[in-house]
């Protein structure tokens, strides 16, 4: 059997795709199993030993239709599900299975704040799309394979490094998604260890004022290392704080104590930390006081009302105290 699975983006939703590819890998065996992304995104899936190939794409699939048609595939799983995985399924002309989205239920909730989700994570959604081929959730949770390569190429870690630090992840796609720099700072003058700051090159400025302002041990790594660089560091930590975003799913994929802010998204929309084995290494902190959140389910430049109270109203003790609280579980099994 030939499969074609898509999943353009991001890094995150990517990351939270590997479950299915890994039981279908092994529970449809023999299979070959090809994937397509983004480019971009196109190294979040290029070690992963369950995917026989992996094809890049700029923008859309019907830059390479020919080179896919050309592979014969019986199947397509969808996991994008919108309107260039939609032309893809049309241009392949072949069987094609997906997942429910939800999309009513999501407006529903995010402008009337009237909650139908399903109690179901994400991922257990994306294995409706395979269940009538018998695959089956395996329970194993979330993989991300690291580039060891890369990980030969590492800058000069500080000293504190093997001692036992704390990843936390400044970064995010959307600012109402992000945990300000005041509370930030707040959050890590009460931590007992070294802390490393993970993010992209966006997130330098960021990552300079909090250096600036904080007189503990710290390393600002933001721009300075790659994804696979980055999610080293967070394989390495203690334990990981981070808004929702790429870097919070990689941390689940390790089976990290994973401390996850939420601003203006909510939980609620499945796509929180999936450590389904060790669901206690989770905490999720979030502000539920508010008739505005969620106001999305994706985010925005700035707070809409002008207040962003999801994030400013959190309480830092609070946030300190479970990083370190999860830091002290049981870490064998990972």
């Amino acid at each position: 059997m030939k499969i074609l699975l898509i999943r353009l983006s991001s890094i995150g939703d990517i990351v939270l795709t590997s479950p299915v590819i890994r039981a279908i890998k092994t529970q449809l065996n023999p299979v070959v199993l090809h994937v397509i992304t983004r480019k971009s995104y196109q190294s979040v899936y290029a070690h992963n030993p369950y995917i026989d190939r992996v094809f890049g794409v700029e923008k859309s699939p019907d830059e390479i239709v020919g080179l896919l048609k050309a592979e014969k595939y019986d199947l397509l799983v969808d996991l994008h599900k919108n309107l260039r995985s939609f032309k893809l399924r049309f241009s392949l002309g072949i069987k094609t299975v997906t997942f429910p989205k939800l999309n009513w239920q999501k407006y529903l909730l995010v402008r009337f704040k009237i909650n139908r989700m399903p109690d179901m994570h994400i991922v257990d959604r994306y294995f409706e799309a395979v269940r009538t081929l018998g695959v089956v959730n395996d329970q194993k949770g979330l993989d991300f394979f690291i580039d060891e390569e890369e990980i030969r190429h590492l800058p000069k870690l500080p000293d504190f490094v093997d001692m036992g630090f704390f990843a936390v992840v400044i970064g995010g796609n959307h600012n109402t998604k992000i945990l300000p720099v005041s509370k930030l700072v707040e959050v890590i003058k009460q931590l007992p260890k070294p802390v490393i700051l993970l993010g992209g090159k966006e997130d330098q400025e960021r990552g300079k004022e909090i250096e600036s302002l904080l007189n503990n041990q710290l390393w600002n790594a933001c721009g300075k290392l790659t994804l696979n660089q980055s999610a080293e560091m967070v394989r390495r930590a203690d334990a990981v704080l981070t808004n929702d975003t790429g870097l919070m799913h990689i941390a689940a994929a390790f089976s990290k104590p994973v401390v996850s802010v939420w601003g203006n998204t909510v939980p609620q929309l499945g796509m929180y930390p999936y450590i389904p084995a060790f669901p206690e290494r989770v905490r999720i902190i979030e502000n539920n006081n508010l008739s505005c959140r969620p106001c999305s389910k994706i985010g925005f430049e700035r707070c809409p009302k002008g207040h962003f109270k999801c994030m400013m109203d959190l309480d830092d003790e609070l946030i300190a105290k479970s990083l370190v609280e999860i830091s002290r579980l049981p870490q064998k099994d990972y």
